[in-house]
């Protein structure tokens, strides 16, 4: 099953152009405020000049791909190799104007491309301005596409893999490829290689998104921009936003919540150095002021096992944690 299209980018400037920065406190690039040192961190200012970069990296070099850093928990110890931060580089998008039939206006559908870097409310209102509906979701998914296609992000009912029609990816070699959903096996809060897939990038190098295609109904573009507002207002009204999180800690269990979960056992509120289970919604681990990583993972660990012994049920983590123990 070979459905990739290989993006040659060999006609492009080579070398990295973007900014590199040596013993990166990674405090400020995660929504937690928290964490230790990268090594390196590079912000590409484009995806040519990250391929560029990518073929400057040893092949045992660590790498990190990272957006707006939710989801995301560096520990104390900081990590060894190069993050790349994409955020900031990779934040194009636009209407792609396909044709069916010779009239754009005869598809019920639109196409809209968005680089790994966009933020996904970004994404979200783009669409809304251009009458395309159902992406309204991702105003309340606090990260960027690439994050939003690497776990199937979603909320208030819908995930980001329902809408995608292709991907971009790019490996360590700097090769761009260009792929279709059925390469992947797709799941909640989950998204890998489909097995032959997984079979060729284990042979030769790992792949990030670093761009999709969302193909979304036309609509109501004016109503989509109240459900915006109204989903927007839901969340500030939930969701402990004054604070630095990371969103959901944990996914929701099979016909559960985990924040229900974690405030049966009492923990709602519950505290640890500068962190804190929140007091407005319990599946949110907030940063109090100075709190470190440990902090943080202590709280984690915590609920992890007091719901397990009290209910039975083992949470499973939405953020990624990195970097190793002391």
């Amino acid at each position: 099953m070979m459905l990739a299209e290989h993006v040659d980018t060999s006609a492009k400037a080579p070398g990295p152009r973007g900014e590199l920065l040596h013993h990166a406190e990674m405090s400020r690039f995660t929504s937690w405020r928290a964490g230790g040192q990268a090594d390196r961190l590079y912000t590409p200012t484009d995806l040519d000049d990250l391929c560029g970069f990518l073929k400057t990296l040893e092949k045992a070099e660590p790498i990190y791909f990272i957006g707006l850093g939710s989801n995301l928990l560096v520990r104390d110890s900081g990590l060894r190799g190069t993050v790349i931060h994409l955020h900031s580089g990779l934040r194009h998008i636009k209407l792609e104007q396909r044709r069916t039939n010779g009239s754009e206006a005869s598809s019920p559908y639109g196409v809209i491309f968005a680089e790994a870097g966009v933020a996904s409310p970004k994404l979200a209102r783009f669409a809304a301005n251009h009458n395309l509906v159902g992406a309204e979701f991702l105003a309340g998914v606090p990260g960027t596409i690439g994050g939003a296609l690497a776990m199937n992000a979603g909320c208030y009912g819908h995930e980001t893999w329902e809408f995608v029609s292709q991907v971009l990816t790019v490996n360590r070699c700097g090769d761009v490829h260009r792929r279709s959903p059925k390469e992947y096996r797709v799941g909640y809060r989950h998204v890998e290689p489909d097995v032959e897939l997984g079979r060729e990038l284990a042979a030769t190098c790992n792949e990030w998104f670093v761009g999709a295609w969302f193909m979304l109904p036309r609509g109501d573009g004016a109503k989509s921009r109240l459900d915006i507002k109204q989903l927007l207002e839901k969340r500030i009204a939930s969701q402990p936003l004054n604070l630095p999180n990371a969103g959901s800690v944990f996914r929701n269990p099979p016909g559960d919540f985990a924040a229900r979960l974690i405030e049966a056992c009492g923990m709602k509120g519950e505290k640890l150095g500068g962190a804190q289970i929140s007091e407005k919604h319990a599946n949110f681990i907030v940063n109090l002021g100075g709190a470190k990583a440990s902090d943080i993972e202590g709280l984690i660990n915590a609920a992890e096992a007091r719901v397990e012994e009290k209910f039975g049920v083992k949470l499973q983590r939405e953020v990624r944690i990195l970097g190793e123990k002391r």
